[in-house]
């Protein structure tokens, strides 16, 4: 296969990268992708930074062994930690959230929501304030889960909002969503905190970026037929209800075995020594 003509790989803990997978379709119509739900091993953000990064790299090696030109890192809590060594491109989703997010603020006051693990790890913080930028940052470990259950619209999940923005500073002006699972929420959070508060997704500002440097290497092709495979190591009619929320979600579904990730890690770590 021609690398040029070859898919573009995208993994997530669940359905959350369903997101940025929508936002490169859109971007990037013509172009094919595999996207890989871990749903067995979700959540990430409650999990030891080093399992984290373990999970990144299999993952990723996973895709590469499908044929995959780039592998797009749809997890902020993934992206936060150590990026995968790969023999494709790899994109996480933190430096198009940064660039987003200070495009967005007026004042310099940026909030942050996303996992435990994200916050912990406190990229988003250096990043922003490195930009001179005053940063509020809020774990928020109950949303992700309440977006796998497909429980975004529901009263639990606007409560929680209310509840994790209580003690947000007066002169906040943005608001990072730093889990791809929030987009889902957009609204919720939008209407708490009113005009005034603008809320920003990396999702779009994601394929741009994906799309310039592809378009920039000469991987992009012109002749695909923008189809999508699915592999989910938790169970597939699940997955397939949940994401039908999202929308967009087309293509063959295939359950994965944890083994076979493990399989293709392992094939790829040999590979890299010999």
């Amino acid at each position: 296969m021609k690398r040029t003509s070859a898919p573009i790989g995208v993994f997530d803990s669940g359905v959350g990268g369903l997101t940025v997978l929508k936002a490169l379709r859109e971007r990037l119509p013509l172009e094919d992708f595999v996207y890989l739900s871990d749903t067995a091993r979700f959540p990430y953000g409650r999990k030891p930074r080093d399992m984290i990064a373990g999970f990144s790299r299999q993952n990723a090696h996973f895709l590469e062994s499908q044929g995959v030109k780039a592998v797009v890192i749809a997890c902020n809590t993934a992206s936060s930690c150590a990026m995968p060594d790969a023999n494709v491109p790899v994109f996480g989703v933190i430096e198009p959230g940064v660039a987003a997010a200070k495009a967005a603020s007026r004042g310099g006051v940026i909030g942050v929501v996303a996992t435990k693990g994200t916050i912990h790890n406190a990229v988003y913080q250096r990043r922003l304030e490195a930009l001179g930028l005053t940063v509020w940052a809020r774990a928020c470990p109950m949303l992700a889960p309440l977006v796998e259950e497909g429980l975004a619209d529901s009263l639990e999940a606007r409560l929680l909002i209310e509840h994790y923005l209580e003690d947000r500073p007066d002169n906040l002006d943005a608001l990072v969503l730093g889990c791809t699972h929030y987009p889902m929420l957009k609204t919720a959070f939008q209407t708490h905190l009113g005009a005034d508060v603008q809320v920003v997704d990396s999702a779009s500002t994601t394929a741009e970026t994906v799309a310039q440097e592809l378009s920039a290497r000469g991987f992009l092709t012109g002749c695909g037929r923008g189809e999508v495979t699915h592999f989910v190591t938790g169970d597939p009619q699940s997955y397939q209800h949940t994401a039908s929320v999202i929308g967009g979600v087309d293509g063959e579904i295939h359950h994965l075995e944890i083994e076979e990730l493990l399989t293709a890690d392992g094939r790829a770590q040999r590979a890299a020594v010999r």
